[in-house]
């Protein structure tokens, strides 16, 4: 059988009072119609101890407010975006807003499907890190007039906020101190090729390289994935000539490269060291833990919050597009050749 469903004419009928006190008590009302601060304390607490819970989907339809924010990511499972989304929640939350989270699977048709969704739900306002392929839709839907921000991933065309980290630096970071302990050979496993933050990386990567006069080099790969950094790594280590260091672009590909060399009898870094782009508290529990490109994660996403509830408010915001500086982190994943 299906358990009631307190409502305020529940509370009314016990607190003895009228279906309209009640109403205006418990939607903040009570000062404005001169309430008693008894009544108010008996209303309130009698709908605690029915556990009462208020239907925030029709006082949105009456406030025409939700206090809902969406947030669509490419990947839960990605360590990289699941702290970002336990960041925004939590910024969301101290705000009064709570937080709908949609997983785009870096899929375009899917991320579409949950764009038109959270629409549909009233949202006040959208965080999203895209795909890198919906541009379009992203600047139709601020157009008219929902307040969107980009986290992470972004497009650099649009007169759309957003917040990231200086990935280009980032990269330069990582392959200059590969060069600094003598490697030469580097291999770089990338991600979603469109995707800004990759974009970026691989310049760095690149132009790093070509300052230190190294030409060619070796990048391969096209998703952030373990799969990819599995596959990627286990083609490098059957190469005549393998190199002495791998450069992976994200923390889930570099977990992909562990198992890959693993499965090699490679060690780390003795044989061939390993850096990756992202960093995660479980780097340093690993058997060889890994030397990384630290992002300012809890940085960017207050920033974006700040920046996404300035919109709401219509606030003027200072600086729309914002790069964050990296960190390199030293730990023990890279061999010094000198």
């Amino acid at each position: 059988m299906a358990r009631h469903k307190v409502s305020i004419v529940d509370i009314a009928k016990k607190a003895g009072v009228s279906i309209t006190t009640v109403s205006r008590v418990l939607n903040g009302k009570a000062e404005q119609y001169r309430i008693s601060k008894k009544s108010q304390n008996k209303i309130r607490e009698t709908a605690r101890k029915l556990n009462y819970i208020p239907n925030q989907f029709a006082a949105g339809l009456k406030s025409g407010k939700s206090n809902t924010i969406a947030l669509i990511i490419p990947s839960l499972s990605n360590p990289f975006f699941a702290e970002i989304a336990s960041e925004i929640n939590a910024e969301v939350r101290n705000r009064g807003y709570i937080t709908i989270i949609g997983d785009s699977d870096e899929d375009r048709q899917i991320e579409n499907e949950e764009l038109l969704q959270m629409r549909s739900r009233n949202i006040e306002g959208l965080l999203i890190a895209p795909t890198g392929q919906n541009g379009s839709i992203l600047k139709q839907l601020n157009d008219q007039g929902l307040p969107v921000v980009c986290i992470d991933r972004y497009f650099e065309e649009l007169d759309i906020p957003y917040v990231s980290t200086d990935n280009y630096q980032g990269a330069v970071m990582a392959t200059q101190h590969l060069l600094e302990y003598g490697h030469k050979r580097i291999a770089c496993i990338q991600g979603k090729q469109d995707s800004v933050p990759n974009k970026r990386r691989i310049e760095g990567f690149k132009d790093a390289m070509k300052e230190a006069g190294i030409e060619p080099f070796s990048i391969t790969g096209n998703d952030f994935s373990e799969q990819n950094g599995y596959k990627e790594t286990k083609l490098i280590l059957h190469k005549r000539q393998r190199p002495t260091a791998i450069f992976a672009l994200s923390t889930t590909i570099a977990l992909g490269c562990i198992k890959a060399m693993r499965e090699e009898n490679v060690a780390i870094p003795d044989d061939i060291s390993l850096i990756t782009f992202d960093d995660h508290p479980f780097l340093d529990y690993l058997a060889t833990p890994l030397t990384c490109i630290s992002q300012p994660t809890r940085d960017i996403c207050r920033m974006a919050i700040k920046h996404l509830f300035f919109k709401l408010e219509n606030k003027e915001i200072g600086e729309k597009q914002v790069l964050l500086k990296p960190e390199l982190k030293y730990r023990k994943s890279v061999r010094n050749l000198l």
